[in-house]
């Protein structure tokens, strides 16, 4: 340690503790009033970023030793009068030396400059350097922290979530609401994950409205994730689905949601029920899933109908529901010459198709259309997106291999052979091989077509990368030579270029039908709206496209309102390209999704400020494009559409400028 580095200790005692804040000179702290911290933390809402805690303790050693004075007794609940009585100076130089802290601390900037930071400050002590703080007042404040989560603030919505806050305060918890005024706040978001990451439990209120939400899909993902990772199982999740039924939610959303405690609310009288589930929840650590919540046993319907009753949903299914076909077929628009072409190759033994497109395009809706028409040529069929995997399935290749031939066993409905298949001496991908070719292959009866939605994630896994996928394309090479694996037919779903390097001979990327999915054509949006029973001249279909491009969802999305007279065109068009507009949801989550990667979000900034096509670093582009905000024609890179432009233009400077 170096002479004269400040390190914080504490030292136990009765009565209170000792903080040790140099190695010559302590300070006995003083048991502050427990209403205060109390009252304080009732009221906190918590809007900083939350610092990496190495990064916050560097900022602690740049104090001077007057200001951790100061930082000491107002940790301990002394007001600025009380704290300039102890230490002999005004109250106004106390003022001086906290904003100076909280400076430090970087908890202040310029969009928020002259807003009080102390209870920024509290917090980020609280959560970054606890040991600053006196015993007795962390045990008051250490309760459990719960995030109540629902998406309208509308009833019946708010009025269980008031009921719901009352009980669950009532229980001892420390509730952080997380509703669509904070996601449209100014580091709202920031708020809602940084308590993601801390609390040990998340009530979520499912409606009809939030089921489409793609915001609260992100989060519950976020949410599921931690717990998967995190050595406790937090945070444990209770979904209550209010007038939702579980065949309501998008398919991620239904992925995220298994094994995830349950409970339904169809009417005030379940309000009661509600509510003691919620307390025996809060003491007991298993589930409690309501029947309804399994997968297997419900039929689900389209995310589309011929009267659209409920939103789009922003991920589609991977599987078209048995006998619903044209009914689901009502909305889905056809490629010319795509849609066929696939067909013709699901029919070729050993054949592997791959599907590329940004986000949202149609991918999975189109390998749901190849996965049907197999089922009409009597083939078994399998979908598989990785999406849903959980995070500790990457740990490495085997653990992720037995997953995958697990998965695959299950939705055939074949009991699982893999410790009869497995062997360590051959290794993983031998072992794979063989529990395919010697069992699964063997046992069907049936040619067997295998759709793998969202293979992106695994890019983000490259001890994984090559050896799935190399895997992937020697399975697709043994259909040339051997019959067993001309059962075998692939469907490969992703949304930008592998990036990861791999062999050209072992990769799955340059074989087989590639498939690029382009925008709606201005014919295509006409006769779209048509279906929705709007009679839209051609001018009013240039309106929207001059706005969303030839998006797909958002045409969907922009379609679904207008025909339900929630909005007229030309306010949406007014107000598209903000945080009140109806893509307000879908651009927060892209907005978020940013954050979390400064180097993209410079780099998208640099193309929506642009006047011109500019060029970016590949692996920029790459994945500018991939989450479908960008275009790419060679190496030049332009906005997707003006909606991005605009929202984009102005959220970046502001953020850049803050």
């Amino acid at each position: 340690m170096d002479e004269g580095e400040v390190v914080p200790r504490v030292i136990g005692g009765e009565g209170g503790f000792c903080c040790s804040l140099s190695s010559d000179k302590s300070f006995e702290w003083l048991n502050p009033p427990l209403q205060f911290w109390l009252n304080l933390s009732r009221q906190l809402t918590y809007y900083f970023r939350v610092m990496e805690q190495q990064e916050f303790t560097n900022a602690f050693t740049k104090l001077t030793p007057r200001q951790k004075e100061v930082l000491q007794q107002f940790v301990a609940g002394k007001n600025d009068s009380e704290i300039a009585a102890e230490l002999c100076i005004s109250q106004g130089t106390v003022r001086k030396h906290i904003q100076n802290i909280c400076h430090i601390f970087a908890l202040n900037n310029d969009e928020d400059k002259g807003s009080s930071h102390r209870s920024k400050l509290i917090t980020a002590i609280a959560h970054n350097l606890p040991n600053l703080i006196p015993g007795d007042t962390l045990a008051a404040t250490n309760q459990p922290q719960v995030i109540l989560s629902y998406h309208c603030g509308n009833d019946p919505d708010k009025s269980l979530a008031i009921q719901l806050e009352t009980a669950l305060t009532a229980q001892g918890c420390q509730v952080f609401i997380a509703n669509s005024s904070l996601r449209m706040a100014t580091q709202g978001l920031q708020q809602i994950y940084a308590e993601l990451n801390r609390c040990d439990r998340v009530v979520l209120l499912l409606s009809p409205l939030a089921a489409s939400s793609e915001m609260v899909t992100e989060e519950v993902q976020w949410a599921k994730r931690r717990r998967d990772q995190h050595p406790e199982g937090k945070p444990d999740i209770l979904a209550i689905r209010i007038n939702c039924p579980w065949t309501l939610l998008n398919h991620d959303l239904r992925g995220y949601l298994q094994g995830v405690s349950q409970q339904e609310w169809r009417s005030p009288e379940d309000t009661p029920i509600v509510l003691n589930s919620v307390r025996d929840w809060l003491s007991s650590d298993q589930p409690t899933v309501t029947p309804e919540g399994n997968p297997k046993s419900a039929t689900f319907p389209s995310p589309y109908s011929l009267t659209p009753n409920h939103p789009p949903q922003p991920v589609a299914e991977p599987e078209l529901p048995r006998g619903q076909v044209e009914l689901a077929s009502a909305f889905y628009v056809e490629r010319p010459g795509v849609e066929q072409r696939c067909y013709e190759a699901v029919a070729k033994p050993g054949s592997l198709i791959r599907i590329k497109a940004p986000r949202q395009m149609g991918k999975t809706s189109l390998m749901a259309r190849i996965l049907h028409r197999g089922t009409q040529l009597n083939y078994a069929t399998v979908p598989l997106s990785f999406q849903l995997a959980d995070s500790n399935v990457f740990t490495n290749l085997d653990r992720f291999l037995q997953w995958f031939c697990a998965v695959i066993t299950l939705e055939l409905e074949l009991p699982d052979r893999l410790e009869k298949y497995w062997s360590k001496t051959f290794g993983s991908k031998v072992s794979c091989k063989s529990y395919f070719e010697r069992y699964l292959l063997a046992t069907i009866a049936t040619p067997l077509v295998l759709g793998l939605d969202e293979v992106d994630r695994v890019f983000h896994y490259p001890e994984l990368t090559a050896d799935f996928f190399g895997l992937l394309r020697s399975w697709h090479e043994e259909a040339k030579n051997r019959e067993i694996w001309r059962k075998l037919r692939l469907v490969v779903v992703h949304s930008t270029e592998a990036y990861i390097p791999m062999d050209i001979n072992q990769s799955p990327f340059n074989v087989g039908l590639p498939i690029d999915l382009p925008e709606f054509a201005a014919e295509q949006v006409q006769d779209l709206a048509q279906r929705h029973g709007l009679a839209w001249e051609y001018n009013q279909v240039e309106q929207l496209m001059a706005m969303v491009g030839g998006h797909p969802y958002l045409i969907r999305l922009a379609l679904y309102a207008i025909a339900r007279q929630e909005i007229t065109l030309a306010q949406l068009l007014a107000t598209a390209p903000t945080d009140a507009g109806l893509y307000g949801d879908h651009l927060r989550r892209l907005m978020w999704n940013l954050s979390q990667h400064p180097e993209l979000a410079t780099a998208l900034k640099k193309v929506v400020t642009a006047d011109s096509p500019i060029q970016l670093e590949p692996m920029q582009g790459f994945k500018l494009h991939s989450m479908g905000l960008v275009n790419l024609q060679g190496n030049e890179v332009t906005p997707r559409c003006d909606l991005y432009c605009q929202y984009f233009r102005l959220r970046l400077n502001r953020v850049h400028d803050s």
